[in-house]
């Protein structure tokens, strides 16, 4: 269920805003997403896994706070971020 450091590191390098960056805002909605679509495919299979759930929604509301602190931030920065993510359809 949770990335590996080579996805981890794949994720970093495509979003990151400069060269030493690995926490900024995009990454971290970057992580958060593909931490979130990983515990969904879980929870299709094991529909009563409760502290897993729990720990999703967790996840999701990490990641609206960040995407709303980047979306008053950096308006353009929020809506490239969305579109490569495929959020907010």
């Amino acid at each position: 269920m949770a990335l590996t450091a080579e996805q981890r590191q794949k994720i970093v390098e495509e979003y990151k805003t400069h060269d030493k960056d690995s926490g900024s805002a995009q990454v971290q909605i970057a992580l958060l997403t593909e931490d979130i679509r990983a515990l969904t495919e879980h929870l299709k299979k094991h529909k009563k896994d409760f502290h897993t759930r729990r720990g999703l929604m967790k996840r999701v509301g990490r990641r609206n706070r960040l995407l709303r602190y980047l979306r008053g931030k950096n308006p353009p920065e929020y809506v490239k971020l969305v579109e490569q993510l495929g959020l907010r359809r």
